[in-house]
């Protein structure tokens, strides 16, 4: 159950801290599936699913990634050009965006914050997410 990007580790001997536990770790996995069904296209999974169901004749019959998933493997490319990643490098990737104090020689008892200006492909990740990094940041 445990995956490798979204860590819960508890050490509990009671049978209520064992059940929430438990449930700890099926909610932080559940909230990685949605994460990753909303980064699919920037991410090496399937995100043409229907697609992908398309191309069998048979329920029964071994499903095969779709076609765009086939081109995003191929190239490394998503098709607006963004490079593809893992869900492992992703989330790295979107760590390196910062929150600085910034404090001005002529004033320095006085700061602000600065966000860094996302990339591309973290702008894309947060559109996906729907997320507004600047607005969800305490400034």
């Amino acid at each position: 159950m445990k995956t490798s990007q979204l860590r819960i580790r508890v050490h509990v001997y009671s049978q209520d801290h064992v059940r929430a536990h438990v449930f700890l770790c099926m909610l932080a996995y559940h909230v990685e599936w949605h994460i990753r069904r909303r980064l699919a296209p920037i991410l090496f999974e399937d995100d043409d699913r229907e697609g992908a169901r398309a191309q069998r004749s048979s329920p029964v019959e071994k499903a095969e990634v779709s076609k765009s998933a086939k081109a995003k493997a191929d190239t490394k490319h998503s098709p607006d050009g963004l490079p593809v990643h893992s869900f492992t490098t992703l989330l790295a990737d979107l760590a390196t965006l910062t929150l600085n104090e910034v404090t001005l020689p002529s004033s320095p008892d006085h700061a602000f914050p600065l966000m860094a200006k996302p990339t591309e492909l973290q702008s894309r990740a947060f559109e996906l997410l729907d997320i507004d990094p600047a607005k969800h940041v305490a400034m």
